[in-house]
Parts: C-alpha cells; sequence; structure tokens
C-alpha cells in the first residue's frame, strides 16, 4: 500500500480506570439507595495504560481469539434515539447479524442504551473498566428472557455478545478501548453487584495487572460495529469475554461529544459449534 494512503496509526496513553479489591462485594445503586448506604462502595484504581490503534488490523481480531471484532454493518434505523425505532428496526437487524456472522441458530436481543454525554438526562460513556454480565448472571438472562425455552438451552453452548455502534462519526470523543483476552484471566475479573429498584444484577470490574493489552479502532464510522464477548458458555480455549471501557482521547480536543448504541443479545449455537 502505498505511504500516502496508509491508514494512520493513533496509539495513545489514557487513564483507564480499574478496582481495587476490597472487603465488601463492589455495589453500584442505579437508583437512589437505602438510607447510610453509598451509591457505589468501589475503590477507584487509574493506571495510565497504552491503548494500541487496531485501525489497518481489523482481520487480525476475533471473538474467539481475543473476545472481540470490527465489522462492517450498514443500518436502515434512522432515528436511533427513538426507542421504538430501536426495536422495530435494530434489534432484527443486530439479530440477523449475529447469526450470520457467527452461525448462531438462535438470537434474542434483550436490552440497548444510547450513550450521549451532550444531551441532558442521556447516559454518558462509561470510564470504568468493566464487563457486563458474569457466569452467574448469564444464564440468568437466558432464564430471564426466555422462560420455558431455558432449561433446554442452557444444556448447550451459548453467549451475550454486546454491539456497539458510534451514530455519529468519525468517534474522536471518549473511543472504546478494548482489553485482548490473551492477556487477561478469570482472576482478574470481581464480581459487583448493580442495583436497580426492583432487581440486583452482575457484573465484572477488574483488577489491574501490568500484561493486560489494550486495544481501540481509531475514528469509527455509524457504518460500523464492534461485536464485544461478554460471555461464552465454551470452555475448550477460545476466548469467553472481554472486558472495555472509554477513555479521554488525548487526540480529541474540542470534538463534540461521542454519541453511541450498545445492544445485548443471546446466542445460542447448534450442537457441535
Amino acid at each position: 500500500m502505498p505511504l500516502d494512503i496508509m491508514p494512520k496509526v493513533q496509539s495513545v496513553t489514557a487513564t483507564l480506570h480499574y478496582l481495587k479489591r476490597g472487603t465488601e462485594k463492589p455495589a453500584r445503586y442505579v437508583s437512589d439507595p437505602p438510607p447510610g448506604v453509598a451509591r457505589w462502595n468501589g475503590i477507584d484504581d487509574p493506571q495510565d495504560m497504552t491503548i494500541e490503534d487496531a485501525r489497518g488490523h481489523e482481520a487480525e481480531f476475533t471473538l474467539d481469539r481475543n473476545g472481540f471484532a470490527l465489522i462492517k454493518a450498514p443500518t436502515a434505523v434512522r432515528d436511533f434515539y427513538s426507542e421504538d425505532e430501536v426495536k422495530a428496526v435494530y434489534y432484527p437487524e443486530v439479530e440477523r447479524l449475529l447469526r450470520n456472522t457467527l452461525g448462531a441458530s438462535r438470537v434474542f436481543a434483550f436490552d440497548h442504551n444510547v450513550r450521549n454525554a451532550g444531551r441532558p438526562g442521556m447516559a454518558e460513556p462509561s470510564r470504568r473498566v468493566h464487563n457486563d454480565h458474569t457466569v452467574n448472571s448469564a444464564p440468568r438472562r437466558v432464564r430471564d428472557h426466555l422462560g420455558a425455552d431455558a432449561p433446554e438451552l442452557l444444556k448447550h453452548r451459548f453467549g451475550i455478545v454486546n454491539v456497539w455502534r458510534p451514530l455519529r462519526g468519525p468517534v474522536l470523543d471518549s473511543p472504546l478501548a478494548l482489553c485482548d483476552a490473551r492477556s487477561f484471566s478469570d482472576d482478574d475479573l470481581i464480581a459487583s453487584d448493580l442495583v436497580y429498584a426492583h432487581v440486583r444484577g452482575e457484573t465484572s470490574s477488574v483488577a489491574y495487572r501490568p500484561g493486560h493489552r489494550w486495544y481501540y479502532f481509531s475514528e469509527m464510522q455509524p457504518d460500523e460495529a464492534v461485536l464485544i464477548r461478554v460471555h461464552d458458555s465454551a470452555t475448550d480455549g477460545r476466548a469467553r469475554l472481554s472486558f472495555h471501557t472509554s477513555f479521554e482521547n488525548p487526540l480529541a480536543a474540542g470534538a463534540p461529544p461521542r454519541e453511541s448504541i450498545e445492544v445485548r443479545s443471546l446466542v445460542f449455537f447448534p450442537p457441535g459449534a
């Protein structure tokens, strides 16, 4: 490839917010906590990390090897701020995308989150290193959403995949950093409660270890999506998850706030997959 059209490599150093292990199980209250209880009892552990730009090397990253992958994924959605349109148009798109890309036999998109720090009342990009579920909460999602089908489905390989897409591009502010599954172990995970008004979920926070290798795809566009493996029940050596976070991009001074959507889906595989 001629030098003048080579992709720009924009690796950066940024502060990522890990969690220190404490004596109590970390718990974050989304709604108001009980009197005398802190909204978040975690102990922040900021670390300056190199985040390598994977732009130009997209094909080298796969769910099975790294726990994440970048794909081209055009969409017919016109307004991602319309919850009705997202559920009616985008959920089926995501389900088809995951069936076709992963060879899944069944996919069920069960929730989504739109982030935009520039709009009052909307979620901001998360600055906490995390994974969306744990080995305990992942099968619970199957039981919660698929009821009578769950016992049979849980006898076979299943997973949860997060499909993350920017709504405006190129993404400069608060890009998504992803940790290579080959650089961490389950010992780095810290099960943490996520408490809503009527339900208590469980996610994974992460303890710092120097060997973690971080990547991002610079200047993502709205026709691209990152697939993030949140959980996979397979224990055959393939990546079972990848944790992630947004970060303050030192190359993005003055950039508009990042806008993005993430959809989480239950993914089921045929026998032997």
